[in-house]
């Protein structure tokens, strides 16, 4: 079979080469991919990023799966294009992937449904937003409603950080349009989780947790970025944990997306926060992590391609999903000065070898792999403890180099 999967980052290249080891798969296109999916085996970039055109290639190279890796894809609606064409696609349609898109409809969603999760309030006017938060308790949460590419959430610790955190929102408009509907959120207190899970619409199935961490430097300091490295399983998700999440989180969305009658077949991504009273939902996504699929899927002993057929089919209940023991970590090489202002064009030295690279911010030029983004790729290695893993894959990110070339130093080590 022929496969396309639709993005350009390291959660593509993970996916790409998690796809590559079914043996009926013969070819792989990544649209428009990097240059680790230029290189993977079966795989051969194409550069199409518009949703009617990959339809069309779809339809004239008798593809008969796409995968969708982006939120914007989702949120633009490329699943309905594709089902409008009778082509196969994995994903949920635009109307459920506004559980992603608009952060004010998936709280709502989640007070609608009884799913536990904290307090909040919704501003499109600036001067009430800033009345609200004269009386709030800090810390305060600040949220751009819309797409904003993991960086949309500002912890605030005091009036005039909220204050300059909604004048860049809604007056600088800093996301181009994202942050004008912000939502307001009660501050929880303790360590996060992400938990990937795949729905077809009738039941929910969770992979193993994991932890990602946002902030670019050290000890979960300064500016979020998009992840700058993940564990799995996450070291905070106990059976209590868990069990928790199932009962107050994943049981109230399923009976939302039933009752709604979303079309969902795809990923659905719970990011929670292990309080003292236990897991509270932060935010869905409607997708797989990034970079948490890429500690995930190595951990994954069933196959990918034919557990995505199972939810299209809508068989998932029978699908037997199993894991490899022990744990994975995975850790970000960013450009110098991301996620703020930073230069490209550096050739990557050593990316063959470490056993596992994916690439993200890299591209293919001229027989060499140079720098092309903020972050530029992770390395990622298995450990029979969580302790081992982490220790391989910052081992591993040694033999990789480029200019100017930053990591966080404490993957998995903080929470």
């Amino acid at each position: 079979m022929k496969v396309l999967v639709v993005g350009s980052g390291g959660r593509e290249h993970a996916i790409v080469w998690k796809i590559a080891q079914n043996t009926n798969v013969e070819k792989i296109y990544c649209a428009p991919g990097n240059g680790g999916t230029a290189l993977e085996d079966k795989c051969e970039n194409v550069n199409i990023e518009d949703k009617q055109e990959l339809a069309e290639f779809v339809e004239k190279n008798n593809i008969e799966l796409t995968v969708v890796g982006p939120e914007v894809y989702l949120t633009d609606g490329i699943v309905d294009e594709f089902k409008k064409r009778g082509l196969r696609i994995f994903g949920p349609s635009k109307e459920a992937a506004k559980l992603e898109g608009s952060k004010a409809y998936s709280k709502t969603f989640m007070e609608k449904y009884g799913v536990k999760t904290a307090s909040y309030e919704v501003f499109e006017d600036r001067d009430k937003a800033l009345e609200y938060l004269k009386k709030c308790e800090y810390p305060i949460v600040i949220k751009a409603d819309g797409l904003a590419a993991g960086k949309g959430v500002v912890i605030c610790e005091d009036y005039t950080q909220a204050k300059s955190t909604i004048d860049d929102f809604m007056i600088n408009d800093i996301f181009k349009g994202s942050g004008k509907k912000v939502v307001i959120e009660e501050f929880l207190e303790g360590p996060e989780a992400s938990i990937l899970s795949i729905t077809d619409g009738n039941i929910i199935i969770p992979f193993m947790s994991a932890k990602d961490h946002k902030q670019i430097y050290d000890g979960g300091k300064g500016p979020n970025t998009g992840g700058m490295g993940a564990v799995s399983p996450n070291p905070y998700c106990s059976e209590e944990v868990l069990k928790a999440f199932e009962k107050d989180i994943m049981n109230p969305t399923l009976k939302g997306i039933k009752t709604e009658k979303f079309d969902y077949t795809g990923i659905i991504f719970f990011g929670i926060i292990i309080t003292k009273k236990g897991p509270y939902l932060l935010e869905y996504n409607v997708r797989f992590g990034d970079p948490e699929t890429q500690a995930v899927l190595p951990l994954m002993k069933s196959d990918l391609v034919e557990l995505i057929n199972s939810a299209v089919d809508k068989k998932l209940s029978s699908f037997n999903l199993e894991w490899y023991k022990g744990a994975s970590c995975c850790v970000v090489g960013a450009s110098k000065g991301y996620p703020l202002s930073y230069e490209v064009g550096f050739e990557i030295e050593g990316f063959k070898n470490p056993s596992r690279v994916f690439a993200a911010g890299v591209k293919y030029d001229s027989g060499k792999l140079k720098t092309s983004g903020g972050r530029v790729l992770c390395t990622q290695a298995f450990g029979k403890t969580l302790g081992e893993a982490i220790d391989k894959a910052y081992e591993n990110l040694k033999l990789v180099n480029f200019k100017g070339m930053y990591y966080r130093k404490d993957i998995g080590r903080c929470n």
